[in-house]
C-alpha cells in the first residue's frame, strides 16, 4: 500500500517570489509563506506564525513571479520533499520544502489578481479572475453549525 504525501496551505507571502531560470531551460520560483493561528489563553490573545518554504516549477513559477508580491494571500497544494547537499565545509545539510502543484492567488492585487493551476499533465490553461477583497473574519464569532 502506498502512502499519501499532500500539503494544503493558505497563507501570505513574506517576501516577493525569488524566480530563477536554471540551466535546463526550466524556471523555478521560491516562495516563503506564513500561516498563523490565534487562540485565547487566560484571557490573552495568543498568536503563532509558522513559515513554509515552497518551490514552484515551470510555467506556474513564471506566473507566480509575475503576479505575486509580498503580503499577497495564496492557496497552495503540493507535496513535502526533503533535499540533501553538502555545504562549503563538507557538512551534510537537509531542508524540507513544499513542492507546489497548484497555486491559487487569493484576495485582490489590482487588475492582475488571479488563479493559476498546474497539473501533472502539464495543463497550460490558466484562468485569471479577480476574487475581490478578502472577507473580514472575527475569530470570536460563533460558527453557525
Amino acid at each position: 500500500m502506498s502512502g499519501v504525501n499532500k500539503v494544503i496551505l493558505v497563507g501570505r507571502l513574506g517576501a516577493d517570489p525569488e524566480v530563477k531560470a536554471i540551466g535546463s531551460g526550466s524556471t523555478v520560483a521560491r516562495l516563503n509563506i506564513a500561516t498563523s493561528e490565534t487562540w485565547v489563553k487566560d484571557g490573552q490573545r495568543q498568536e503563532k506564525t509558522e513559515w513554509h518554504r515552497v518551490t514552484v516549477w515551470g510555467k506556474l513559477a513564471e506566473i507566480c513571479g509575475k503576479h505575486l508580491a509580498k503580503g499577497r494571500q495564496v492557496y497552495v497544494e503540493g507535496k513535502l520533499q526533503t533535499r540533501q547537499w553538502e555545504d562549503q565545509q563538507g557538512q551534510k545539510r537537509y531542508t524540507t520544502e513544499i513542492v507546489a502543484s497548484t497555486v491559487q492567488f487569493l484576495g485582490a492585487a489590482g487588475a492582475e489578481a488571479g488563479s493559476s493551476r498546474s497539473s501533472s499533465a502539464g495543463n497550460d490553461d490558466f484562468n485569471f479572475q479577480d476574487f475581490g477583497p478578502e472577507p473580514s473574519f472575527n475569530s470570536n464569532d460563533e460558527i453557525p453549525f
